[in-house]
């Protein structure tokens, strides 16, 4: 039932807090799970922090030592733990806490259950697919770098990047790569170098180690802020064998940080043979090509024609000789085929012309309105006619 109170009548913090304290109890013993980030052993008593491995909660917990050391192995920092408890306010600091009655480590096949069917989820949400993965750029301007201060990883990934292409440039950040800080650091680093305009390819990088170890890089939230990069992540964690769940989420994943070193940077002597190859295939082709062209060039001109032009021009005026005469023969012919057929069509003319009838003596005669007479009676005495000869016309009258 909620307390009666008011602005009027308040109630005091000793009511609050033994109300906080009762509800709490009535929750009664819970198991919880979660990551010890801080373990302080005390005589009588152990104090530990136990952290939530997704979201960053967590809850203070107190046990007896004969709990903490019933523990086998040794409880350890960073290690999964199962805690039977009862939850308890403690009324004089006003804080929750877990008083702890068991403590079980989690072991290694339950963790690999617990990825598998992390992986199972992930894998359903798409974040395994090849179609998201981003390649890597030819060569990088920087490349960031996760990975342990001063770690092996560091050496592998920095000697064989700049061997293979001495002027790389690197932004390293050291962050924790087991622990129970490893995930949020390497979150942080991983945002930080996905801001940077410069950065080109981000490398996660460490070695190897037991499952546990390599447990942070099977984070969810890790995996999740790995998916979420624009800038294409490679991931080198651990040796061949090992497969955290990063491996998949990130757009490469390298077997070692060594081949990580080799595989975001162009090898400098193969790029030089490529070019000095790429150079000596193009000296060759234009070698050929101009030799080829000089070969032609030579061909055409001890041709006949290039040799001496004028036996093109002879032969060809020749020809015109030839055709100009045929020319002339043809037109010749036809002229006189055509004088011929003039003659002939004048002479048929001729014989068919009235002139040449006149011409024999014969004459015209026509009365006054200019008609030809053709018989006698046509006319009486005294008609005038015109009587058309050969040279001429004249007129005449008949007479009774």
């Amino acid at each position: 039932m909620p307390l009666d109170n008011s602005a009027e009548a308040p109630l005091p913090v000793r009511t609050v807090a033994r109300s906080i304290a009762d509800w709490v109890g009535r929750l009664g013993r819970v198991w919880v799970e979660g990551q010890v980030t801080q373990l302080n052993r005390r005589p009588g008593t152990v104090f530990l922090t136990l952290r939530d491995p997704v979201a960053d909660v967590s809850l203070s917990v107190t046990c007896s030592r004969g709990v903490c050391e019933a523990v086998v192995p040794p409880l350890s920092e960073g290690d999964r733990v199962v805690v039977h408890g009862q939850p308890l306010v403690h009324l004089l600091r006003g804080s929750l806490q877990l008083q702890a009655l068991e403590i079980r480590p989690v072991g290694v096949g339950e963790l690999l259950a617990r990825l598998e069917r992390l992986k199972g989820v992930l894998r359903a949400e798409g974040l395994f697919e090849p179609a998201r993965k981003k390649p890597l750029p030819f060569l990088p301007r920087t490349v960031g770098l996760v990975t342990g201060r001063a770690s092996a990883a560091e050496r592998d990934v920095l000697e064989n990047a700049r061997r293979r292409w001495p002027a790389v440039r690197f932004d390293v950040r050291s962050v924790a790569v087991q622990g129970h800080l490893a995930v949020s650091e390497c979150i942080a680093a991983i945002a930080a170098l996905d801001r940077e305009p410069e950065v080109d390819v981000i490398v996660v990088a460490r070695g190897g180690g037991s499952v546990e170890d390599l447990l942070p890089f099977s984070d969810e939230a890790l995996c999740r802020a790995v998916a979420a990069c624009r800038t294409p992540v490679v991931s080198a964690i651990g040796h061949e064998p090992d497969s955290p769940l990063l491996d998949h989420v990130a757009d490469v994943r390298c077997s070692t940080p060594t081949d990580a070193g080799k595989r975001v940077v162009p090898d400098y002597a193969e790029e030089v043979s490529r070019v000095r190859q790429a150079r000596d295939r193009a000296r060759r082709v234009a070698v050929t090509t101009v030799e080829r062209e000089l070969a032609r060039l030579e061909a055409l001109r001890s041709r006949p024609a290039m040799a001496d032009p004028r036996v093109l021009l002879t032969g060809r005026q020749a020809d015109v000789e030839q055709l100009r005469e045929r020319a002339r023969r043809c037109t010749s012919a036809a002229l006189e085929r055509a004088a011929h057929d003039l003659d002939h069509t004048r002479a048929r003319v001729v014989a068919l012309s009235p002139q040449a009838t006149l011409e024999r003596g014969y004459a015209v005669v026509q009365d006054a309105g200019g008609a030809v007479l053709r018989d006698p009676a046509q006319v009486a005495a005294g008609d005038a006619l015109r009587v058309r000869v050969a040279r001429g016309e004249f007129a005449a009258q008949v007479q009774p």
